[in-house]
């Protein structure tokens, strides 16, 4: 019987063009070999699955669903298909560096109690940004991609960080799978945050570390200011917020959600950019309390206490508006 390997990556392609064969170049030119790969094609129509070359991976299964099932739901297909103890999320639109799995194994080694890892992204367009460094959260229920668009000398050291971002995040994958996987109702954007609140109330934690690093695009395939992200992006900020904040945090901190939104969208008033997340701050609020019944339905005995929760958020929101640093120093009881 064949042993299963370390890690499972899994690639979701929604017309990648050249992009996806990169991502795949990037994984045969691994320093750690020891992983499988899964290809999950969400009905992709420019060809880049067709013409497709993967025979330099010891291991690949491509599964070509037929339909757009979203990042969400394509992730959650290919982490039950995977053989791996990890889960290596890589976006098509990028490129891992060779010795990224052979870190991310040494990370692993040294943390054994870590549920979850966060890479260094660089701007596949300037080598001299940063795409991001980790996701931070606010308690005001705002998310954002750390030194996303940064200069690369402000890339943090090691550290913790909220959570990692789904264009390049490690999961354990048994951890992965008990919580339920990526919402799949979000169907791509804000997922990775909602599943690392998830994973925050069960008492896991999120490492950030330097020297992992790979090379993404940032909205290669989705366009980060299209419609379609501004509006899933602003939906699923609110069902993530409102879906996984205790009771009392919630109303604590609600005054400021509304005044930050309210903010947002009067600074971008009469932009399609305002009106953008204006529709999708509607549809997220019209859902809001019946998605949080179904997490309430749905969710075991919080691990963390609110003490201990409301440290892993960001209280200043400035951070956040900057697109600065998403890393703290790690807890003296998590070196432990």
């Amino acid at each position: 019987m064949a042993q299963s390997p370390f890690f499972s990556i899994l690639i979701i392609n929604y017309n990648g063009g050249d992009y996806l064969q990169g991502a795949v170049d990037s994984l045969v030119a691994q320093q750690f070999q020891d992983f499988e790969t899964i290809i999950i094609d969400n009905d992709s129509q420019d060809g880049s699955l067709e013409r497709l070359d993967v025979s330099g991976l010891k291991a690949c299964r491509v599964e070509a669903l037929g339909r757009n099932s979203g990042f969400a739901e394509g992730n959650n297909i290919a982490a039950q298909m995977a053989q791996g103890e990890w889960l290596a999320l890589l976006n098509a639109d990028a490129v891992a560096e060779p010795d990224w799995l052979a870190t991310l194994h040494k990370a692993i080694a040294d943390h054994p109690d870590c549920a979850m890892f966060a890479s260094t992204q660089i701007s596949m367009d300037d080598p001299d940004m940063l795409d991001g460094a980790g996701d931070g959260y606010t308690s005001w229920g705002f998310a954002w991609r750390g030194c996303y668009r940064r200069p690369i000398r402000e890339l943090p050291q090691f550290g913790e960080t909220f959570g990692p971002c789904g264009a390049s995040a490690a999961y354990r994958r048994e951890t992965f799978l008990e919580i339920g996987g990526f919402e799949e109702r979000f169907f791509c954007f804000m997922e990775d945050v909602d599943l690392a609140f998830r994973l925050r109330l069960q008492g896991e934690y999120c490492l950030f570390l330097p020297e992992l690093r790979v090379v993404h695009k940032g909205g290669g395939l989705s366009g980060e200011k299209s419609e379609f992200a501004v509006v899933h992006g602003a939906r699923n900020r609110i069902w993530t917020y409102w879906g996984n904040m205790p009771s009392l945090l919630l109303w604590l901190t609600l005054p400021g959600h509304l005044f930050l939104l309210s903010y947002l969208l009067v600074a971008h008033f009469g932009r399609p950019f305002g009106k953008h997340v204006w529709k999708g701050s509607v549809a997220g609020w019209k859902e809001a309390g019946a998605f949080r019944k179904a997490r309430k339905a749905l969710r075991t005995e919080r691990k963390l206490s609110l003490w201990d929760l409301s440290r892993s958020f960001f209280w200043n929101p400035i951070p956040a508006s900057m697109h600065t640093s998403a890393v703290r120093r790690l807890r003296r009881s998590q070196k432990n």
